[in-house]
C-alpha cells in the first residue's frame, strides 16, 4: 500500500469516526413542563417523597451531601456553603422545608433563581429556610465564594 493511500484510509477513517452514528432527527431532552419543541422528550422525574422515620443527624447528613451535588455549580456552591452554615442548627420544621426547597424542584435554575431573588418563589417554599437563603446569597459580608468548602469541617467538632 502506498503512503498515499494509507493517508486516505486514515483520513476517511477519522472524517467517519466525527459523523453522527445516528441518521434522522436527535431529540434534545427535556426534563419537565411542557415540551417546548415537538422533538424534545420530557423524561418524568419521582416525586419527592418526605423520609418521615429517618433520623435527625441521618437527615443532616443527606441534606449536607445534596447540597454540596447539584445538577449545576452555582447552586453547589451556594447550597454547601449554606448548609455548612445553618446546617447544624436548623429545627426539624427548618429541615423539612430544605429537603422540600433542594429535592422537590426539577429545576436547578428555578431554586438558583428563587435564591437570587431573580424570580419570585412559589408560595410552597416561601418560608423561614427560604428567607435565611435569600439573605446569605447576598453574600454581605462580601465572602469569596468560588468553590463549595473542603470536606475537613465534617471531621473538626462544631459547635
Amino acid at each position: 500500500m502506498s503512503v498515499i493511500s494509507a493517508t486516505r484510509l486514515i483520513g476517511g477513517v477519522c472524517r467517519a469516526a466525527l459523523r453522527p452514528s445516528v441518521v434522522g432527527v436527535v431529540s434534545a431532552r427535556g426534563y419537565r413542563g411542557d415540551a417546548p419543541e415537538p422533538n424534545m422528550i420530557e423524561i418524568p422525574l419521582p416525586p419527592w417523597v418526605e423520609k418521615a422515620d429517618e433520623p435527625i443527624d441521618i437527615k443532616r447528613k443527606r441534606l449536607l451531601y445534596e447540597s454540596r451535588k447539584r445538577g449545576m455549580l452555582e447552586n453547589c456552591i451556594i447550597l454547601s456553603l449554606f448548609a455548612k452554615k445553618y446546617l447544624n442548627t436548623m429545627t426539624e420544621a427548618q429541615l423539612l422545608q430544605y429537603d422540600r426547597l433542594i429535592n422537590e424542584p426539577s429545576n436547578d435554575w428555578d431554586i438558583y433563581y428563587w435564591a437570587t431573588e431573580t424570580l419570585p418563589t412559589p408560595d410552597v417554599y416561601k418560608g423561614e429556610v427560604m428567607d435565611l437563603l435569600q439573605e446569605f446569597t447576598k453574600n454581605r459580608q462580601q465572602e469569596q465564594r468560588l468553590d463549595a468548602p473542603n470536606l475537613e469541617y465534617l471531621d473538626q467538632g462544631r459547635d
